[in-house]
Formats: C-alpha cells, sequence, structure tokens
C-alpha cells in the first residue's frame, strides 16, 4: 500500500512540471515573418466600387436686418409760470405770467473713422408783468453741423459750419418820470446773425468731453436791418451803414455733456474766437452752461448760465441766467 501512495505521488509531481513547462512555453513570442498563415475567410458578404455623392440643393435664408450708423435724439420743453395777487395783498407783488420752450435736435452718424454730428438747438421764452410791456427771457437760434476723420486713437481732423441768431426783435427798455416804460429796438432775426466755418484738429479721448482747434476760421457777422445803428453804439463790429463783416481768426471749441449725478446732466460749450488781424485784446469768449435733472418721467428742472465777453457788442462781460421748472418729451425714449 505504501508503494502505491508513493508511485500516486511521484505522478502528481511529474504532471504539475510538465504543466508548468508548458504554460511557459506558450507565453514565448513566436516570429510569424515568412510563415504561410492563412485566415478563413469572412462569412459576410462584402462589396467594392466608388461611392457616389449627390449634392443636396437648399435655398440660402436671407436675413432681412441693416445697420443703422444713425443715432437721433429730440428734446422739447415747455417752462410756465404764473403768479396772481388780490388787491389787497400787504406781501407785495405783481400778476405776472411767464412761458418758454426749447427743441435740442441731435443727430449722430458714426461708420468706422466717419463721422457726422449735426445739432440744432432753439429757445424761446417772454414774461409779461402787470402794468409793465412784455419783454424775452430766451431767444436763440443755433446750428451746428460738424464732419470729422479718425487720424489716430483720440485725434480727428474736422471742418465744421454753424450759423447762430434770434426769433424775435430785442429791446432795451427805459423809464421816464412818471413810471411809463418804453421800448428801444437794438437787435432782431439776423440783425446780428453768424456764420461761421472752421477747420482743423480735434481731441477726443472719451465720449463726454472733445476740444476743437480750429486752425482755419472765418465768422461771417450779418446786420441786415440797418436801422438799429441809431440805438446800438458798438454796431456788432460793423462799420456804421454796414451789413456784413468777415473775419479770418484761430478757434477753440470745447465740449462737455456727462450725467454727473443719477438724473443730473451738465452741458457746458466754450469758445474763444480769436481774430488774425487784431490785437488779443479782441479776442471773443462765450461759455454755455446747463445743469437738467430729471425730477420723474416728465417734469424737469434746469438752470442755464451764459458768459459772454465781446468788445465788439460791450467792453464789458455780459451775463444771462435762467432757471425753469417744466415739463420735457425725448424722442425716442
Amino acid at each position: 500500500m505504501k508503494i502505491f501512495y508513493v508511485s500516486f505521488l511521484l505522478v502528481l509531481v511529474v504532471s504539475l512540471n510538465s504543466a508548468s513547462a508548458q504554460e511557459v512555453v506558450d507565453s514565448i513570442p513566436i516570429d510569424t515573418k515568412g510563415l504561410d498563415i492563412k485566415l478563413k475567410r469572412s462569412p459576410l458578404p462584402s462589396r467594392t466600387g466608388n461611392l457616389n455623392f449627390k449634392p443636396v440643393p437648399f435655398a440660402p435664408i436671407v436675413v432681412d436686418a441693416k445697420v443703422n450708423y444713425w443715432k437721433t435724439r429730440t428734446s422739447v420743453g415747455i417752462n410756465f409760470n404764473q403768479a396772481t395777487f388780490s388787491n389787497n395783498w400787504k406781501g407785495g407783488g405783481v400778476n405776472s405770467l411767464a412761458i418758454g420752450g426749447l427743441v435740442n435736435y441731435k443727430a449722430e452718424y458714426s461708420k468706422e473713422s466717419y463721422s457726422y454730428v449735426s445739432e440744432l438747438i432753439l429757445e424761446y421764452g417772454k414774461v409779461r408783468n402787470k402794468g409793465q410791456l412784455q419783454k424775452k427771457t430766451r431767444d436763440r437760434i443755433f446750428w451746428d453741423n460738424k464732419a470729422a476723420i479718425q487720424m489716430s486713437k483720440n485725434w480727428y481732423f474736422f471742418g465744421s459750419i454753424n450759423f447762430e441768431s434770434q426769433f424775435d426783435k430785442g429791446f432795451k427798455y427805459s423809464t421816464n418820470s412818471e413810471g411809463v416804460e418804453s421800448e428801444i429796438l437794438i437787435s432782431r432775426f439776423m440783425a446780428p446773425g453768424y456764420l461761421t466755418e472752421s477747420m482743423g484738429f480735434e481731441y477726443k479721448p472719451n465720449k463726454f468731453f472733445s476740444t476743437r482747434i480750429g486752425t482755419g476760421t472765418a465768422r461771417q457777422t450779418f446786420v441786415l436791418d440797418t436801422t438799429i445803428y441809431k440805438n446800438n453804439n458798438s454796431n456788432y463790429g460793423l462799420e456804421r451803414g454796414k451789413k456784413f463783416k468777415n473775419e479770418l481768426a484761430f478757434q477753440v471749441v470745447a465740449n462737455f455733456e456727462k450725467e454727473v449725478f443719477p438724473n443730473t446732466f451738465l452741458k457746458s460749450r466754450y469758445q474763444m474766437f480769436i481774430p488774425y488781424d487784431r490785437p488779443l485784446e479782441h479776442i471773443d469768449h462765450r461759455l454755455d452752461v446747463e445743469v437738467r435733472s430729471k425730477l420723474n418721467r416728465l417734469m424737469n428742472v434746469s438752470l442755464t448760465c451764459v458768459g459772454l465777453f465781446d468788445k465788439d457788442n460791450d467792453p464789458r462781460i455780459q451775463a444771462s441766467q435762467v432757471l425753469a421748472l417744466g415739463v420735457m418729451f425725448v424722442f425716442p425714449r
């Protein structure tokens, strides 16, 4: 029996060694290069040939959209003020009625390096106090046009033309010893009127500030009604009896327009005019400042100030100030 168990163990050991040797032999890589090995043919059918693609026609989709290079804005304002006092009002006062209107139209065109801006400002207002003559509070026509070509990031070459005059007759008033008021005509439409052409360079570092340097500027002054000369010693810089005057000058115009506080806008324009044919003491200066605040969608309050120094009109500084409360309609909203 012992012999049987010994024989069984020997056979088992030999079998295990053979299996181990076979596993090692099976893991050895075999070089199949040059061997005639034939693979079985795939039972699936196969086809050879060229594939033909037929283009599918389709209609292109056209988007009906246009680029609008224009941006326009129109503001129409109306201001009204009225006061009435009874005959026994002890605080003093006078019945009065005042009305004023403003139209401001601005159109801007911008495409690539070319731009064009046109701005029209129309202002007119009157006040009537009981027992007095009616008087103007505002009267202005201003139309400015400017075309520019961009030369660098902040510099442009521009050409501009603007016109300025007034709608109605202007008077100076005097009162005699009896308290009766009289009026004397000193100005009217195109008496005076100004037409200014300018070309030069413009510096515009951002959207709300710009400065024009007009190296070549010409200004024509018109006084078409020469009858006002007898009441106006300045003659608006013209020789007495003349209707037209032309000047060549160097001009600087600076513009600022920005919302400085929520719903509060500041707009200012400074203009300096230096004639080439006269001493520097004849430099003309004009500063227009407007502060406008929106109270709600329609109501607004505005403060407008003008400072003017022009020796052709007066040797001293002229100034005006208007505070108004009214409604303002803006298009488009």
